[in-house]
């Protein structure tokens, strides 16, 4: 038997946005939005059910690379205030992590102040926090991208 092991992480993503609570809320909760900002790969298949007690599966990956998956249960949703959900990730049929996600909507006059919390079981060694949480801040920085399209 190898070696086991787990991480325990928690990271904070702040981003402000250039719209309403409702509208950044709608960049998750629509699923055609949600899939043109957090995709990881082009060929990342996954529609989600956003409802509490729905689930999310996604699974692609690079060209030649491994193929991520994951599966996410949605636990609490308060439209344009709070998003809770569970999930976790595998890469070549190999659990890497399982994590909770807290996302906060918060008015800012004209604006919204979004919160990302994430805390985190990385296991075995296949994934850190530090990855994780970059590739997250690339994922949120395409909210922005979003919600100019959908202004226009």
């Amino acid at each position: 038997m190898s070696d086991r092991s787990v991480t325990h992480a928690t990271f904070f993503i702040e981003r402000t946005y250039d719209a309403t609570p409702a509208r950044v809320f709608a960049a998750w909760a629509d699923p055609a939005a949600k899939a043109r900002w957090s995709g990881c790969h082009e060929d990342w298949l996954g529609v989600p059910d956003f409802r509490v007690g729905g689930r999310e599966q996604g699974r692609g990956g690079p060209p030649g690379g491994p193929v991520y998956a994951n599966d996410t249960h949605y636990l609490d949703i308060v439209p344009d205030q709070r998003i809770v959900y569970a999930y976790g990730f595998e890469a070549d049929d190999v659990r890497i992590s399982v994590s909770l996600v807290t996302v906060e909507f918060k008015a800012d006059g004209p604006r919204t102040r979004m919160i990302f919390t994430e805390q985190g079981a990385y296991l075995d060694g296949h994934e850190t926090p530090e990855n994780r949480e970059h590739g997250t801040r690339i994922g949120l920085d395409q909210i922005e991208i979003e919600l100019r399209r959908s202004a226009s």
